[in-house]
């Protein structure tokens, strides 16, 4: 009788066994997680707020809102900055509605709204740009600000649904309005995309369409991250609007993209830039619905080398260094809308001229231009005064000319009254 052959050790056979497993499944890449101690957590970064509002309500207050629908209750936070809170509202302020955190994986958005608060009320410089001169711009403005927008969401991906930007029960609040509101595209993703039930089914877009509606801002921007990109309507199709809208809030992302960017973003509309069509969005309605002037899209950061499966690295920065570059760029970007946006909004008199005597732009792309108008104005004032002075001259020419003529008449006038009278003289 042969003899058995060996049993192979137990070890060998795991290994096996896991090989086997390993080339009949696909091994997902490992996920990134949400690095504490760069990120607040929700609470935190509210709180924080609450407490620069507290130690500045001379200039900043908060209000709370709350509303729900068919048992899903949601609450929102806005902040308002207004420079001088005492001051009348004659008409020459600018509106401004800011909205950060409507996807809730997007959490550097929210990181930015924290920082650009501070900015504004305790900060003086960003970047090492004395931000002093700014002060008459802000005199100008009123800003809302909406931190977080889908709190709920948010939570959600802070207990580990790192890759869902949908709200608390899974609607994609920026689906959820009523432009082109519920068509679906061929690759539609009910997990990405879910318009809801109806439009305005949820309690974040009902909030914030009030607080459109009561705010009635001149300049809307929603902020998103995914890809860097200054974005206006539309996005439910490949075109931007017509006319002098169009052309207008063209002018600003294209100034804030030279000034700041140094032309690397991408300008133009979302539909015709992010390579789909965006069907329900918030920035649609505000333009066609609201009437907001300058409604945008701003998307402030993306790692496209990053997995598809690791969304907190693909939608926001994982280290210190990226996470401070890219909030001081955007918050020194929004600065710059502020200045655009307010210069664009008068030079059009969509609001009324305000005193922005000795106001010191900042950038040195706005001060030529500055500069230039300045010079095209004392250039036409000198076109004018030589024309003043050639009319002038051709006056005293026909004054001269009518004194001579009057001059020789007059003069042949005496000289033949004095040969009448020679000839009266002799006369027998």
């Amino acid at each position: 009788m042969a003899a058995s052959p060996p049993c192979p050790p137990l070890r060998l056979l795991t290994l096996a066994l896991a090989l086997t497993v390993a080339s009949a499944v696909k091994i997902s890449a490992p996920h990134t997680p949400i690095p504490r101690d760069i990120y607040h957590s929700s609470d935190s970064l509210l709180d924080e707020i609450k407490a620069l509002v507290a130690r500045h309500s001379d200039k900043l207050s908060m209000d709370a809102v709350k509303t729900s629908n068919k048992g899903y209750s949601a609450e929102l936070f806005v902040v308002t900055f207004n420079h001088m809170k005492e001051s009348v509202d004659n008409g020459s302020k600018v509106h401004i509605l800011l909205s950060f955190g409507q996807h809730g994986r997007e959490l550097i958005t929210s990181e930015v709204a924290l920082r650009l608060l501070y900015i504004l009320t305790e900060k003086r410089k960003i970047a090492g740009v004395d931000l002093s001169s700014f002060e008459r711009v802000l005199e100008n403005l009123v800003i809302k600000v909406v931190p977080m927008e889908n709190l709920n969401g948010r939570k959600r991906v802070e207990e580990g649904e790192l890759c869902d930007r949908r709200n608390g029960r899974g609607v994609d609040l920026n689906r959820n309005w009523s432009v082109d509101w519920g068509k679906k595209e061929k690759d539609y993703d009910p997990y990405e995309e879910n318009p809801g039930i109806a439009p305005f089914s949820e309690p974040e877009a009902q909030i914030m369409r009030e607080l459109s509606r009561s705010f009635k801002p001149h300049i809307w921007v929603n902020v998103h991250s995914g890809m860097e990109a200054l974005f206006m309507p539309y996005d439910h199709k490949n075109t931007t609007p017509n006319g002098a809208s169009a052309h207008l809030m063209r002018s600003v992302l294209e100034n804030l993209n030279h000034r700041h960017f140094q032309d690397s973003c991408l300008v133009g509309s979302g539909g015709g830039s992010v390579g789909y069509l965006a069907h329900g969005t918030t920035t649609d309605y505000m333009h066609d619905i609201a009437k907001v002037p300058m409604p945008f899209t701003f998307e402030i950061y993306g790692d496209e080398k990053a997995s598809t499966d690791d969304c907190f690295k693909m939608f926001n920065p994982v280290d210190k260094t990226t996470f401070d570059r890219v909030i001081n760029k955007w918050c020194m970007a929004f600065l710059i809308l502020f200045e655009e946006g307010l210069r664009n909004l008068r030079e059009a008199q969509i609001v009324s001229q305000g005193a922005l005597d000795n106001w010191v732009p900042i950038g040195g792309d706005i001060v030529e231009r500055n500069v230039e108008r300045k010079s095209t104005r004392e250039r036409r004032k000198l076109e004018g005064l030589d024309l003043g002075m050639q009319e002038l001259r051709t006056y005293f020419r026909l004054f001269m000319l009518s004194t001579f003529l009057l001059m020789f008449m007059f003069c042949t006038r005496i000289s033949k009254n004095r040969n009448r009278d020679s000839s009266n003289v002799f006369d027998p």
